[in-house]
């Protein structure tokens, strides 16, 4: 479930950054770069704009669903485990004593 959840979140985050540079700037620095009024043909300016900007709004709400789903699931998976690291870090007591060299053993 966990790796299903997390390659639909990783083709969001891909397709939602690729939606996002798609779409044309409506600032003033960057409008060269945006896309002129031939780099979309095929749909009217208007139409592209409206399809985009809905991609991107279905896009970030999956993202959002997929990023709160894969933290509820990782959190219920590691519920078994204590709740604090500092219960697991086992104290340091006095010193092991060395312990004495093994004999030879004969034959070897």
């Amino acid at each position: 479930m966990g790796s299903v959840l997390l390659v639909i979140h990783l083709l969001a985050c891909i397709f939602l950054v690729a939606v996002i540079l798609l779409q044309r700037s409506t600032g003033g620095a960057l409008d060269g770069l945006g896309g002129g009024s031939g780099a979309s043909s095929f749909l009217s300016a208007r139409g592209t704009g409206n399809f985009l900007t809905r991609t991107t709004a279905i896009l970030a709400v999956i993202l959002f669903v997929t990023s709160i789903s894969l933290s509820l699931y990782y959190k219920g998976m590691h519920r078994q485990v204590s709740g604090s690291i500092l219960e697991d870090t086992p104290t340091q007591s006095e010193p092991a004593a060395p312990s004495a060299p093994e004999a030879p053993v004969a034959g070897k």
